[in-house]
């Protein structure tokens, strides 16, 4: 993902923008790994393979959303990984 994306990108959910960026893995100007956190509503979206991940919560793998955070945990903020998924399983 470029980091310009950041501009045009908004949390599905409740329309927030922008969405906090959380870099993990890099190259240039290009997020490979990361993730996008929404202040507002405290959902996070991976950034997997440089692909952002933003899908309501009915449509997401919440298997693998949890091995992200799981996989991450030193990366991500407090926040994210205290919380873990903020819809109800």
């Amino acid at each position: 993902m470029n980091k310009k994306m950041l501009d045009i990108l908004i949390c599905p959910i409740d329309r927030h923008s922008p969405l906090e960026l959380v870099e993990i893995r890099t190259k240039g100007d290009a997020v490979l790994e990361g993730a996008l956190l929404c202040p507002d509503c405290s959902r996070f979206y991976p950034i997997m393979d440089g692909i952002p991940i933003m899908l309501p919560d009915d449509l997401r793998d919440k298997k693998q959303d949890m091995e992200f955070l799981k996989g991450n945990a030193t990366n991500l903020p407090d926040r994210v990984t205290r919380s873990g998924m903020p819809w109800h399983l």
